[in-house]
Order: structure tokens, then C-alpha cells, then sequence
């Protein structure tokens, strides 16, 4: 069977599938495919969670029904830049699969052929993502209009009851959108969530102290949350 070719050693992957039959399919066959590298599997969204938030996945293989939170709960409540393959058993959830612009949808059960053509969709959104320059700015919705905003030029944005404010070196931009809209938003790399009140620039920080971070006259708390990916980017950086 031929596969697109990819500028990649490897896609990684994690599984997320609380039976455990289903699970051991979608090992056999992620096993079967050179280029798919599998972190960890998951048995409830909770712990595939938390992985997420301090690990960077290429691929999640994600069912719907889960015991704790669903497959689809874990997708709108957390901030995730992986592409995403739904699978089980319930044909109803296809168009909120489309609605959260998941990558495919496998519908249990499913053959080798399919899931290859689902992990080759991955492939090739994977390669049309390398091939694009890289983008150094986001848009926001403030009052009436879309405003677009310079990476170069973002501080840190504070969480302001029901606004995000966005602190500028020349102005502030405030916006109804919350900090996981703005997350999937911003370019990957740029910002970090540290408190459920505040994201940074990675490049704007001047010092790091006592789990404290100083931009500019500000001092900015790190919360045990997100302390883990913070400090995982930074020292990446």
C-alpha cells in the first residue's frame, strides 16, 4: 500500500479508548505503520489530559464515549493543537466531528484499509503544515470587528472577569474570547498559559524567580497547573 510521502521521522500518537478490545485494534494496527510513533494509551479523557498538557502529540485516536468525560468534552474544554482521529460507534457524532475539525472519523468497527486512510489524511495535512510559512499573528474579536495583533508586539494577556485583555508595549486590546479560544488561536510556540488568570510571551520575559515571572513592571504568578508546561517550554526554548 502506498503512502504519501512526509518530511517527518515519525507522527506521534497517543490512544485514548476505554475498550479494551477496540484498544488493542487500534495498537495492532498503529504497530503496522513505520511512520506512527505511540507515546502512551488512555483508558479515561482525564489522563489523556493531563499527558496533553505536558506533551506535545502529533495524533490523538480519540473514542467518544469515555467513562469520566467524552471524547468530545476533553476537545471543547482544552486547548489542543494535535489533529484529532475520532473513533466508535455512534454515526451521530459526525457532524460535530466536522464542527471541531477533527482530521477523520472512524466508525467501529473499522477495517486496516480505513484507519490507513484516515492516518494518511493525518500525513497530508501534516505536510501542508510544514509547507507553510511560518505565521506571526492572530485575530481577536473586539466590540464589532476582527482585529489582527503582532506576535512581536504581545506581552502577556490577563484574564479580566469576562474579558482577556491583551497588554501591548502602546495599548490594550480587550476581547470576549477566553483563553482556550485564544490558545487555539495564537501560533504554537509563541505563549504559555501560567495561571488561570495569565498567558506570556516566551520572549518577553525578562527574569523567572520564586515561581514568579517579571515582564517589563509586571510580576506574573505561575500556578502548580501550569508549571509543568511553562517551564517545559522554556526550557526548549
Amino acid at each position: 500500500m502506498k503512502h504519501p510521502a512526509y518530511p517527518f521521522a515519525k507522527l506521534s500518537c497517543i490512544i485514548v479508548e476505554d475498550e479494551p478490545l477496540a484498544l488493542d485494534r487500534a495498537k495492532d494496527y498503529v504497530g503496522k505503520m513505520p511512520f506512527l510513533q505511540l507515546l502512551a494509551t488512555f483508558d479515561h479523557a482525564l489522563g489523556a489530559m493531563a499527558f496533553l498538557k505536558a506533551n506535545q502529540v502529533d495524533l490523538i485516536f480519540l473514542d467518544i464515549h469515555l467513562g469520566d468525560l467524552s471524547g468530545i468534552q476533553l476537545l471543547e474544554s482544552v486547548a489542543i493543537q494535535s489533529q484529532v482521529i475520532f473513533t466508535t460507534a455512534y454515526q451521530q457524532y459526525a457532524i460535530k466531528g466536522f464542527d471541531l475539525q477533527v482530521t477523520d472519523y472512524l466508525l467501529k468497527p473499522y477495517t486496516l484499509e480505513r484507519f490507513v486512510q484516515a492516518v494518511d489524511r493525518a500525513i497530508d495535512n501534516a505536510n501542508k503544515k510544514s509547507k507553510l510559512p511560518e505565521r506571526r499573528y492572530f485575530f481577536v474579536k473586539t466590540e464589532h470587528r476582527l482585529e489582527k495583533i503582532l506576535m512581536e508586539e504581545v506581552l502577556y494577556i490577563e484574564g479580566m472577569g469576562d474579558y482577556r485583555c491583551i497588554h501591548l508595549p502602546q495599548k490594550r486590546i480587550l476581547t470576549l474570547q477566553t483563553f482556550s479560544e485564544l490558545e487555539q488561536a495564537i501560533p504554537a510556540g509563541y505563549m504559555c498559559r501560567v495561571h488561570k488568570s495569565y498567558m506570556v510571551a516566551l520572549d518577553k520575559i525578562e527574569a523567572i524567580e520564586r515561581e514568579r515571572i517579571k515582564i517589563g513592571d509586571k510580576i506574573i504568578p505561575i500556578s502548580e497547573t501550569f508549571k509543568g508546561r511553562f517551564f517545559e517550554m522554556v526550557n526548549n526554548a
